[in-house]
């Protein structure tokens, strides 16, 4: 076993290998950087080119491109509260309120240094689990899947805001929506809205682009202002030496969290999606002073990011040892080693373990490597939180809708986002956390698929008393008891002093007469989808009721609190009309219905005239209209965005473009040496 450990370290070294690897990591920094690409698309993009190719230096390529997107998501997470990947939801929770400080280049320091940890910690124990890891995997069934599920949902719903139910009632919402589309044992259409586009379920990335996304980039354009509230001189901490300083410092949280990644990563199809919610969840848990989480606390980056890349060690064993894919990225590495004629199972572990072991040491370099490169370069980055926020919202938005137009290359993709773009202003400016929905739509097809298995298989709830169910329910009921605690301790800490309130935390923003009208549309949707499903069969009806029930609960336990809370507003204004004023105020819901009508006409000119006119054309009109700047430069930064929609999402990525009114009569109007690609 020795030998091959380092027969793969070597093999990692020789030339090609090392060079692919280098090349791989510069894509994956790219690719994890930019919102809605992601290591699965990468992977896509490169297996074409590693089929002529020896197996060390294809996985060299591959897994260097893997494994640093969950390092360089960082970036979107922090810089715009946008979870670059699915990995990185919980660390905006204090990565966007650290930028919004002026504390960026911190916030990079400490992630980056903990990510070329995690990275190499997952590698390293993964090469010691192999020979031991199979108990382990065995032991958790569909029934142990369900509760870990479970289990992330009330760690995200109760840590992520100032309100649990709230927070536990978007959860049920994400179950809710997650159910969309086909049931997954049964050909019964589910809330489809009589729309082909959803029987095929919610699609991920325009929702969390739209969730996230929208909201936050709004947010720059309402306001007039930068991602930092201060100015780069009055900025304190924020050094990119303090942020690793701050990880050394807390080095033990680190590593008990790397572990966490490590082994949950191992759990096939669960474990990336929960894992950096399980770390945050512990972070805030053991920590003595919770005050400051959510609020720009480096604890609460620290532990996600150690733990997401952690996961790319421990989720690549199943796959290689039992051919079972931890989730979409290591599926497609699956079909790699496929095409490059390695099986997974024994062989792997025992022929061809050197190639295994090339594999850990690629993760083990490729972490290294990007987290200098990412030092080097963070900075420069950082300085992105003072630029002025007219600058950002067009190029974020071309990507933003991009990213969700590579999902599945349909317009109701572009309408998704702009749907959840509403839903998330909502959440933001009514104090409803959106991370419990995003992380329960992730969950709801395991959980469901776990769900039906386990009561065909038990037909009761003595699943319930397995022992590894036991530790987790306790675990469940653990983090909702110091949750709630927490939340009581907050409140009371801030009574009487409302002018310290701080609302850059996920969930909490206190606006009643904006959190009220949306607690009672969720309580009529709740209402409507358990009508619906009542009279499904059980295999497709049970788990819609089973997260509708709850959540009308949990919903209705929020309208109350919100209509007495709604009541005192206004009382405190004055009266009804005035609250309202107030409320429409603080939310700038004036100029946010102006920034939908802009976006809204994009998508309208999009089917007219096509995506690759449509961005330029918002981008060159938002700079003139909205962001006051002289027509030569919107026109030139406009151009730059059409150049970028031909020259990579059309040359490079091969995009279907949406066939649009001028695309069907344009190509032939045109001569014959200007190419149709140009425009439609």
């Amino acid at each position: 076993m020795f030998e091959a450990f380092f027969e793969g370290l070597l093999l990692v070294f020789q030339w090609p290998a090392i060079g692919f690897l280098v090349l791989g990591v510069l894509i994956g920094i790219w690719l994890g950087a930019v919102p809605g690409l992601g290591g699965a698309i990468g992977l896509v993009l490169l297996i074409p080119f590693t089929f002529n190719m020896d197996p060390v230096p294809a996985f060299a390529l591959l897994l260097g491109m893997y494994a640093v997107t969950a390092t360089s998501d960082t970036i979107a997470s922090v810089m715009l509260g946008i979870p670059g990947t699915s990995a990185s939801q919980a660390t905006i929770l204090d990565g966007y309120p650290l930028a919004q400080k002026g504390q960026a280049a911190r916030a990079f320091g400490a992630a980056f240094t903990v990510s070329a940890f995690g990275g190499v910690f997952g590698a390293f124990i993964l090469a010691l689990s192999l020979p031991l890891i199979l108990p382990i995997i065995l032991a958790f069934n569909s029934p142990e899947l369900f509760m870990l599920g479970v289990l992330g949902l009330s760690m995200v719903g109760s840590l992520s805001g100032g309100s649990m139910v709230k927070g536990l009632a978007v959860a049920a919402l994400g179950l809710l929506m997650s159910t969309i589309g086909y049931a997954e044992t049964d050909a019964i259409p589910r809330y489809y809205l009589g729309t082909d586009y959803l029987l095929a379920g919610l699609p991920l990335i325009p929702v969390v682009l739209g969730l996230f996304a929208v909201p936050e980039i709004m947010e720059l354009a309402l306001r007039n202002t930068s991602i930092s509230r201060v100015e780069a001189t009055k900025s304190r901490e924020g050094s990119l030496l303090q942020g690793i300083k701050d990880a050394f410092k807390n080095w033990w949280l680190a590593t008990r969290c790397a572990a966490i990644g490590t082994y949950i990563g191992m759990l096939p199809g669960l474990g990336a999606a929960i894992v950096d919610w399980l770390a945050y969840g512990h972070a805030v848990q053991s920590a003595k002073d919770k005050s400051k989480f959510g609020q720009g606390d480096i604890r609460g980056v620290i532990a996600p990011e150690a733990a997401n890349n952690a996961t790319r060690g421990g989720s690549l064993l199943p796959t290689v040892a039992f051919g079972i894919p931890g989730n979409l990225g290591t599926a497609i590495l699956l079909g790699a080693l496929l095409i490059q004629g390695l099986r997974p199972g024994p062989d792997m572990l025992t022929t061809e373990l050197h190639v295994t072991f090339s594999m850990v040491w690629s993760i083990v370099v490729a972490n290294i490597v990007v987290a200098v490169l990412l030092m080097m370069w963070s900075n420069q980055v950082a300085k992105i939180a003072f630029v002025p926020g007219h600058l950002l919202v067009p190029g974020v938005i071309l990507f933003v809708f991009m990213g969700s137009w590579l999902g599945g290359g349909a317009l109701g993709d572009w309408i998704t986002v702009f749907v959840m773009g509403l839903v998330g202003f909502f959440m933001k400016r009514g104090g409803w956390p959106r991370p419990p929905l995003i992380l329960a739509l992730i969950l709801g097809s395991i959980m469901e698929n776990s769900f039906q298995l386990t009561m065909r298989v038990y037909q009761d709830l003595s699943w319930l008393l397995k022992p590894i169910n036991l530790t987790i329910l306790v675990l469940i009921i653990i983090t909702l008891v110091l949750a709630a605690r927490g939340i009581t301790t907050n409140r009371r800490a801030d009574t009487g002093d409302k002018e310290k309130e701080i609302v850059t935390g996920e969930g909490s923003e206190k606006n009643p007469v904006v959190s009220l009208p949306f607690a009672i549309a969720l309580l009529i949707f709740f209402g409507w989808a358990l009508v619906e499903a009542l009279p499904w069969p059980s295999t497709a009806g049970r788990f819609p009721v089973t997260a509708a029930v709850p959540g009308i609960g949990l919903v209705l336990l929020a309208v109350i609190a919100d209509a007495r809370a709604y009541m005192g507003a206004v009382r405190d204004s004055g009266g009804l009309h005035p609250a309202w004023a107030k409320a429409s105020e603080m939310a700038v819901l004036d100029r946010a219905i102006v920034f939908f009508g802009y976006l809204a006409a994009m998508i309208i000119l999009a089917l007219i005239m096509g995506q690759k006119l449509a961005i330029p054309i918002f981008i060159a009109i938002y700079l003139i209209r909205w962001g006051k700047y002289s027509t030569r430069f919107a026109l030139t930064y406009a151009a730059g965005g059409w150049v970028l929609l031909v020259g990579f999402y059309d040359r490079i990525m091969n995009l279907l473009w949406h066939n649009s009114w001028l695309s069907d009569w344009l190509p032939e109007a045109l001569p014959a040496f200007v190419p149709a690609w140009l425009f439609v």
